[in-house]
Parts: C-alpha cells; sequence; structure tokens
C-alpha cells in the first residue's frame, strides 16, 4: 500500500507563537513529528509549511517541506495545495498528521491509511475511541461521532451523542447503553477529495457545529471510522502541554 504523510505546519498560534519551532530537546518540534512518522511505511512524509523558517528547520534536519501559501484558512486548503505541487490525484492515499502531535502513536496513522484502503467507498478515513466519562461525554471541547452498522460515519457533534433518552436526567446527559466514540482528528484522505475539497461550499452543519469534516458528509462523500483501543497521547496548545512534552523528550 503506497501513501503519503503530509503534516501542515504554520507560524501562527495565539496561544504558543512560533509553535512548529519550539524546541523539544534538541530539535524542532515540526520535525520531530516528521520522524516520528518516518517508519510507518509511507511513501513519503512532507512537511507543509507556510513560513521559509520552517522549510529551513526542516532542510536542516533532512526532513522533506515544502511551501504553501501563508492565507489558507484550513489545514485541509494547505494539503491541497501541497497535493497540487507533489502531484498526487485520484486515488492516492494522503494522511493528514497536525505538526504539532510529536508524540502521536505512528500505528494509528497506518491503521488509517489502510482502513481508507480497504474501504473504496469511502472518501476519507478517519479514527475515534471509546468514552468512558461522563464528563467528557458531556464537554462540547470533546468531539463525538456516531456511525452505521459498517462504521461509517453518519454524525459528528459537540453534542452528546447518542442522547439516551431513558436514562438521562432531564437537562443532564448519562453514556449510553452502547458505546459513544470520541473522534481523533487525525485523517486519510483521497488525494482526489482532498484536491476538490477547498471548492466545496460550506455546509451549514460544519459552521454550526465548527467542525469541518461535517463538510465531507454534508456534501455526500463517506468517512470510515478506525475503532482505536486507547486515547492518543494529546497535542501541543498551550506553553503548559509544550512543558509537558518537553519532558518526555529530555527525560
Amino acid at each position: 500500500m503506497n501513501f503519503t504523510v503530509l503534516i501542515p505546519a504554520r507560524m501562527s498560534s495565539t496561544r504558543l507563537p512560533d509553535k512548529p519551532l519550539a524546541d523539544l530537546g534538541g530539535k524542532p518540534m515540526v520535525v520531530r513529528v516528521a520522524e516520528r512518522v518516518a517508519g510507518i511505511g509511507a511513501r513519503q512524509v512532507v512537511v507543509a509549511a507556510d513560513d521559509p523558517r520552517i522549510l529551513a528547520a526542516c532542510e536542516a534536519h533532512g526532513v522533506k517541506a515544502l511551501m504553501t501559501r501563508a492565507d489558507h484558512p484550513s489545514g485541509s486548503d494547505r494539503l491541497a495545495e501541497a497535493c497540487v505541487a507533489l502531484g498526487l490525484d485520484g486515488d492516492d492515499i494522503v494522511v493528514n498528521v497536525q505538526g504539532d502531535e510529536p508524540l502521536i502513536d505512528p500505528a494509528l496513522v497506518r491503521s488509517c491509511a489502510e482502513l481508507l484502503a480497504r474501504r473504496p467507498e469511502c472518501a476519507v478515513a478517519t479514527a475515534a475511541h471509546a468514552i468512558e466519562d461522563e464528563a467528557d461525554f458531556r464537554n462540547p471541547n470533546v468531539v463525538k461521532v456516531v456511525c452505521d452498522a459498517e462504521g461509517r460515519a453518519l454524525y459528528f457533534s459537540r453534542a452528546p451523542i447518542p442522547w439516551w433518552r431513558d436514562g438521562s436526567a432531564p437537562g443532564q446527559a448519562a453514556l449510553p447503553p452502547v458505546p459513544a466514540w470520541r473522534h481523533i482528528g487525525l485523517y486519510a484522505y483521497r488525494a482526489a477529495t482532498l484536491r476538490r475539497f477547498p471548492t466545496l461550499s460550506p455546509a451549514p452543519l460544519e459552521q454550526t457545529e465548527s467542525l469541518e469534516q461535517l463538510r465531507i458528509l454534508w456534501h455526500g462523500d463517506r468517512i470510515a471510522v478506525f475503532e482505536a483501543a486507547q486515547a492518543p497521547a494529546a497535542g501541543v496548545d498551550t506553553p503548559e502541554d509544550l512543558a509537558r512534552v518537553r519532558r518526555v523528550f529530555t527525560g
């Protein structure tokens, strides 16, 4: 199976400026991410950068990178540009690994690529893990997904879904008797889908929930969902996150 890993990296971050270049044990974060997934059998691992400093840092550590426009509204748009630059199209599989996840499970990345390769009726594959804590189930920052009998996403929401009608107190969601799934923001795309994504009109549901993946479902494509055994390691969004991850690399 051939697939490409693309790592979008942008310098602008409100909570953590210059995040891709944050030092983790002597190497920039984006380099650590690329090295993390280098051994999973991808045809190529490429950083899609929006700043020459990211490009220079990658080149200094032997990581393939290319420049993309700085004004993309989303990471998906940046990846679409990278697909064009790399000549990826059709059923070529592209896995989007975020540039702020230096502890991502490499096996999970490959599992998403393999799932999409096995599901020709799907345009995208993603991942989820079972929710075991009611607070997470109720938390709007924890995105939930419900699937059909074939493991394809029916809907993503910040709301607690599925809602247990007979077990939840008024106004208070309880974990349902069937598994509730937390969405993991890792995606494998068919390159043709990724290149088409910026041309699709934003979906009303996407805008309401502030969940970009709903655009895929709104326009009629299917998303396969890999059931992970456990939650992945958290990414880096804040200075506190950075300090936590630095301890992993420095011991």
